[in-house]
C-alpha cells in the first residue's frame, strides 16, 4: 500500500428488515509520517449515508499491549455485523458517528502571540505587548495568549487524534487550536528555562500534535509563518540554541515556516528588557517585516 493511500480491505453487504447496509473496512498507510503507522476505518453506510464510523491506528497500542489495531477493528466489525443482523434499529440509535471534527466558529486574529513565561509582568510580557502593538498599528488583529493562565492537560501520547483529527481532551487547548487554524502569523515569546522552554509552553507544543494529526488526515497545509522572540538570563547568543531547536521543530511539525528570531541575552544583569537600547525597535521591526511579507 502506498503511503497516504486509503485502500479497501474488506466489504460486507448486510440485509436486515428490508434495508441494505454496507460495512466497509479501509486501511490508510501513514508511514510517511510515522514508521509503520496504519489507520483503520470501519464504516456502515446505507442509502448513500454514513451512519456509523469507527477508527483506530497502530500507534495507539504499545508494544507490550495484548491487543492490536487490526484485532480491535476486526472485533468491532464482527460486533457490528451481529448487531445489524439482530436489531438494526437499536444499532442505529446507539451508534455515534466518529467523524473528523470541524473547528467551531471562533473570533479570528491574524496574529497569534504566545506569551510562554509564567511571569505575567516579566520581560516576555513586554515582548508580547510590543509585538501586539506593532501588529495593531498596521491594522492587523492580534491576540496575546498567556499560557500559564490556561487549563491545558499534558499530552498522554495516546495517538487517538490520528483517528479524528482532534484531541480526546476538551480543555482550553481546544480554543487554542482553533485560534492557530485561523491565524496567519504565529509569534512565540519565551525565556530560556534550564536549557529549554517553560513547562506551560512545552505542554501547548505537545498538544499541537492534534493539529499535526488533522493536517495528516485532511492533507491541508497551514501556509503560516512563525516568529520567535526570546530572552535569556546568561550572556551569549549560544544560550538560545536550545530554544531554536524546540521552537523550529514545533513550527515545522505543524507546517509553519519559521522566518525570524530576535534574542536578548544577559537579562540577569540588565533586569528590565526596556533598558536595552533599541530592544523595542528590534521587535517592532521584525513584526513589520513579517507583516509586510504576509501582505
Amino acid at each position: 500500500m502506498t503511503a497516504g493511500e486509503e485502500k479497501i480491505l474488506s466489504e460486507k453487504v448486510i440485509n436486515a428488515l428490508g434495508r441494505t447496509y454496507h460495512l466497509v473496512l479501509t486501511g490508510r498507510d501513514l508511514g510517511d509520517r510515522y514508521p509503520g503507522m496504519m489507520i483503520y476505518t470501519l464504516q456502515v453506510m446505507s442509502g448513500g449515508e454514513v451512519i456509523a464510523r469507527f477508527r483506530t491506528n497502530t500507534y495507539e497500542y504499545p508494544p507490550s499491549s495484548p491487543i492490536s489495531a487490526s484485532g480491535v477493528i476486526q472485533a468491532r466489525s464482527d460486533e457490528w455485523v451481529k448487531e445489524l443482523l439482530s436489531d438494526p434499529s437499536r444499532f442505529l440509535q446507539s451508534r455515534e458517528r466518529m467523524m473528523i471534527r470541524e473547528p467551531d466558529d471562533v473570533p479570528s486574529h491574524e496574529v497569534l502571540i504566545f506569551q510562554g513565561s509564567p511571569r505575567p509582568a516579566g520581560n516576555c510580557s513586554v515582548l508580547a505587548s510590543w509585538a501586539q502593538a506593532e501588529a495593531e498599528r498596521t491594522d492587523s488583529s492580534a491576540r496575546v495568549v498567556y499560557l500559564d493562565d490556561l487549563a491545558i492537560r499534558a499530552c498522554i501520547g495516546c495517538y487517538q487524534c490520528y483517528n479524528t483529527g482532534a484531541c480526546i481532551f476538551e480543555d482550553d487547548m481546544t480554543g487554542i487550536l482553533r485560534s492557530i487554524s485561523h491565524a496567519r502569523i504565529i509569534v512565540i515569546c519565551t525565556p530560556v528555562f534550564t536549557n529549554t522552554v517553560p513547562g506551560s509552553l512545552k505542554i501547548m507544543i505537545d498538544r499541537c500534535q492534534a493539529y499535526h494529526a488533522e493536517q495528516a488526515l485532511t492533507g491541508k497545509k497551514s501556509g503560516k509563518t512563525g516568529l520567535l522572540f526570546s530572552v535569556a538570563g546568561r550572556q551569549g547568543q549560544e544560550n538560545f540554541s536550545c530554544i531554536t531547536r524546540v521552537i523550529d521543530a514545533f513550527l515545522k511539525n505543524i507546517h509553519i515556516k519559521p522566518v525570524r528570531s530576535v534574542f536578548f541575552d544577559d537579562l540577569d544583569r540588565i533586569g528590565d528588557i526596556r533598558n536595552i537600547p533599541y530592544a523595542e525597535e528590534k521587535v517592532r521591526d521584525a513584526m513589520r517585516k513579517i507583516l509586510r511579507e504576509r501582505g
